[in-house]
């Protein structure tokens, strides 16, 4: 091999490459925008000349009070000079002042990363990790990065580029000062409209609508509305839907409805109560069955929903009617389709729609909507798992209440689509139901969205919700339902390299399931106890954990599973050296999951395999089972499985000598595994480009890729793999500081001294004899 070997992240467009994705996500254009011509200005006045150098200033902020406009002048003048950024617009909606939970930084960061070319495996899920690469690919790009509703300059600053070429554009009710203290920011503070901008926007939407109003009504209804575009944007809309109605009457009722509000409220923020004054005028206007469903709306349990879920909140409502209502609160500005069949509220209007279901649903109703849209989501989560991850145990369920049309879906990848898509909102179903006491469903839906989650869901977003559905099965003392969370929490946990809460997890549902005379359960517990010992390197107890489970399952005639405990015995022998011993219980394994006709399990024990045909010297044989491997995995569009089997891939790479191959799935599996938290195994990746390159004679970079993983091995307490690092890291310095490498392998020696597997003996006894060479 001649010339450099050069790492790149997979899946992330060389900022060089005259293919790289140009993004145009700016919303439409606002229609009937009228004046603000000097704030207009003063946002031009940021611009550079024509020569596309330093812009005057790259982060602005937007600010002002709720219904200002704020959303609708950045995204005017983003429209004007998006020519000036050549390179694209970017656009993410963090939602700092809605009703439920902001988008975080690392979050927005994601969709920013993807729009930008990064596969959405390859995003880091370290959050400097992430800004990091992101301000790497903007590095030499001009982009406007527009940033709307922020609340914090925490949820902004991660999303800065860094450079003088980009400009960033934020809206926030906020002043955001601590922007213009440490990055420089320019703020422009927007007031309500004056009275002539505000009668002339009036005039713009109802134009066509209805006979010219006098000057003075117009200006009148501007009052009423606060000279607020938001308000004045629906009043308009209500009195071009009314052309026959003379605007005396209009403004009488709106009055009446603000002397509504004045009877109710307490508060003294004359904008507020004019922005819900009209609010309410509009809502009024509503026929009853629209109404309705405008505030159930507001019960559900995100700002973002799709139809059928509105239709479940609305109950005996049809799909197809459900669709003209929705229509309907679309053409009066109070909800916001993003999507065919897919909608979202204005923060405010949430707001507003949640204040009117508390004051006008009875109770009763109000429980009964959102059990009604909570019992779609579990339905329509549990007929995802069984395409998802149908080995799992399926909660046993009820029949869905009437009113209630769960989905249903035609393959593995509609599955996945859905879950994806529905993601936030099934998490946030969970603490819902426990908000409102409705624990039954809390760890029901906490269980069922286990299963059924995306597979490249990051590994961090569940055990939140999971520990909210074990205390509310506490609470009901539901002790099957509490062996169940137990068991997913010790797996969640294992994800994200938390051993010792897994092993706790697991160790409490082993007893749960021994006291309710669970035989199958119970094995399932000694099975993952079995992978959390394997996972530490304590390999006899593993295997006997594993003999204990196969046992087990195949009492109760469990096939799946005792297939699945001989390809963890099999990894088991495989990792402690007795290849012979692996070989067999693999040719037992493999024809049970190939009999069974599971892929995941194939793919499994295929990557075990490879390592047995590797290390026999089969080379050849352990790249077409790697491959196999791998392939299953993508079929399967699970990242977690891509990640781990990219790394036998890589040794039998490595193995054959191709070694830029090598590096290339090695780096692949390191990104995939920062971006599902999994430290452990990212550490393995790295591990793999250090050998690779201390085969190559680059030393140096060898060195600095072992001490990666060595850190992080450390980090986790991983004394198996913190040894191996280690003995990599002093043969990448031996030639440069002997001392060093004796150093490290001395290191090595202690921590391999608590293992006596006849892999570690031997690994053991090549490092004394490398230590009695270099003496």
């Amino acid at each position: 091999m001649h010339g450099g070997i050069h790492f790149h992240a997979q899946g992330t467009p060389d900022p060089g490459s005259s293919s790289r994705p140009v993004p145009r996500q700016l919303p439409a254009d606002v229609g009937g925008f009228v004046n603000r011509t000097d704030e207009l200005g003063q946002l031009n006045a940021v611009l550079t000349t024509e020569d596309g150098g330093p812009l005057v200033v790259s982060v602005y902020v937007i600010a002002g009070t709720a219904g200002a406009g704020k959303t609708s002048l950045a995204l005017r003048w983003a429209h004007q000079v998006r020519e000036r950024f050549p390179d694209g617009q970017l656009y993410a909606n963090l939602r700092g002042y809605d009703p439920g939970e902001p988008v975080a930084a690392r979050e927005a960061l994601h969709r920013l990363l993807t729009s930008l070319g990064v596969q959405p495996e390859a995003v880091p899920q370290d959050l400097d990790a992430a800004a990091a690469l992101y301000r790497s690919l903007l590095a030499d790009r001009r982009v406007l990065v527009v940033l709307d509703n922020a609340a914090t300059v925490g949820q902004v600053r991660p999303l800065l580029p860094g450079s003088a070429h980009s400009l960033v554009l934020v809206t926030s009710r906020s002043r955001l000062s601590g922007l213009a203290v440490r990055d420089g920011a320019r703020r422009l503070t927007l007031g309500v409209l004056p009275e002539p901008e505000a009668v002339a926007l009036l005039r713009v939407v109802t134009a066509g609508y209805r006979p010219v109003d006098d000057e003075r009504k117009l200006a009148e209804l501007a009052r009423l509305c606060a000279r607020l575009p938001l308000a004045l944007r629906i009043a308009a809309e209500r009195a071009a839907s009314h052309p026959h109605l003379r605007l005396d009457d209009l403004i009488a009722e709106l009055r009446d409805e603000s002397a509504l509000w004045d009877a109710l409220s307490t508060g003294d923020d004359e904008e507020a109560e004019a922005v819900r004054t009209v609010f309410a005028w509009s809502y009024r206007a509503l026929s009853e069955q629209a109404a309705r469903l405008f505030r159930l709306l507001g019960l559900h349990p995100g700002p973002e929903f799709g139809l059928r879920a509105a239709a479940a909140l609305a109950g005996s409502t049809s799909i197809s009617r459900a669709r003209q209502l929705l229509d309907s609160l679309v053409g009066a500005h109070l909800l916001e389709q993003t999507a065919p069949d897919r909608y979202q509220f204005h923060d405010l209007l949430r707001a507003y729609a949640i204040d009117q279901a508390q004051h006008e649903e009875p109770p009763v109703e109000r429980e009964a909507a959102l059990r009604r849209v909570l019992e779609w989501y579990l339905h329509t989560a549990d007929a995802a798992q069984g395409w998802i991850n149908p080995a799992e145990d399926r909660v046993p369920l009820t029949p869905a209440s009437d009113g209630i049309s769960p989905l249903a879906f035609s393959d593995y990848d509609a599955a996945v689509d859905w879950a994806e898509r529905e993601h936030a909102n099934l998490l946030q179903s969970v603490r819902t139901a426990a908000d409102a006491g409705q624990d039954r469903l809390a760890w029901q839906l906490a269980t069922v969205l286990w299963n059924a989650q995306f597979p490249s869901a990051s590994g961090t977003s569940w055990p939140a919700v999971g520990r909210i559905g074990l205390e509310t099965a506490e609470r009901l003392g539901e002790r099957a339902a509490q062996g169940a969370l137990h068991t997913y929490l010790g797996m969640a946990y294992t994800r994200i390299n938390r051993q010792a809460e897994s092993l706790e997890s697991h160790e409490n549902a082993l007893t749960i399931r021994r006291d309710l005379g669970d035989r199958l359960g119970e094995a399932r517990s000694l099975n993952l106890i079995g992978l959390n010992h394997l996972r530490g390197g304590r390999l006899d107890t593993a295997a006997r954990y594993f003999e204990q489970a196969i046992s087990a399952f195949q009492e109760q005639d469990a096939a799946h599973w005792a297939a699945t405990a001989l390809s963890n015995l099999a990894t088991t022998h495989y990792r402690a050296g007795r290849l012979p011993e692996a070989a067999t219980v693999i040719d037992q394994a493999l024809a049970a999951h190939r009999t069974l006709g599971d892929q995941r399990g194939e793919g499994n024990i295929l990557r075990v395999l490879s390592g047995v045909q590797r290390e026999q010297g089969d080379v050849e044989a352990s790249l077409v089972s790697a491959q196999a491997a791998l392939d299953i995995a993508l079929s399967l569009r699970n990242l977690r499985l891509e990640g781990f089997w990219l790394l036998t891939l890589g040794d039998a790479q490595q193995a054959k000598g191709q070694y830029a191959e090598a590096l290339t799935s090695y780096q692949r599996s390191a990104t995939l595994h920062r971006r599902l938290a999994d430290r452990s195994r990212e550490a393995l990746a790295w591990q793999g480009v250090g050998e690779v390159y201390r085969r190559l004679g680059r030393h140096a970079e060898a060195a600095d890729f072992y001490r990666q993983a060595a850190s992080t091995h450390r980090d986790l307490g991983d004394e198996w793999h913190h040894a191996l690092a280690l003995g990599g890291m002093a043969s990448a310095v031996l030639g440069e500081s002997p001392e060093e490498a004796r150093r490290h392998w001395t290191e090595a020696l202690r921590f391999l001294a608590a293992f006596d597997d006849p892999r570690a003996v031997a690994v053991r006894e090549g490092i004394e004899r490398r230590l009695a060479e270099t003496s």
